[in-house]
């Protein structure tokens, strides 16, 4: 996919989501006509956190180390071990779950790496 093409993707993405946020308190709204100011805040804000979660997921699969084994073009690209400085050996795509500072999980596709002198698996960072 070009980088226009994924622009457009995220831009319409993130569309989509926000609708869903202002259609989701337009709804909670109608359902609580007497909410104080402080009870619509907390409901904007966890709405926020969930969207905020999902586009830190979306951002993040972008990122170069979703794929490093086959993008490293040479043995500088390669991530290395953080114990020893080796670099590491690709073992597969694994699932990374993680939690937002709002307490949401986010789940990345990422290659995971094991390192071949100590044996020390990791997730490159990215």
């Amino acid at each position: 996919m070009g980088r226009d093409n994924e622009r457009g993707a995220f831009e319409w993405e993130w569309a989509a989501l926000s609708e869903e946020v202002l259609r989701g308190m337009a709804d909670w709204r109608a359902q609580h006509p007497r909410a104080s100011l402080s009870e619509i805040e907390q409901e904007v804000d966890a709405r926020l956190a969930q969207m905020r979660a999902r586009m830190l997921e979306r951002v993040a699969q972008q990122s170069a180390a979703t794929t490093w084994r086959l993008k490293a073009t040479s043995q500088e690209e390669v991530p290395r071990c953080l114990q020893c400085g080796t670099p590491l050996e690709p073992h597969g795509r694994r699932t990374r779950r993680l939690r937002t500072s709002g307490g949401h999980e986010v789940q990345l596709q990422r290659e995971y790496g094991v390192c071949p002198q100590c044996g020390q698996g990791l997730f490159p960072p990215g």
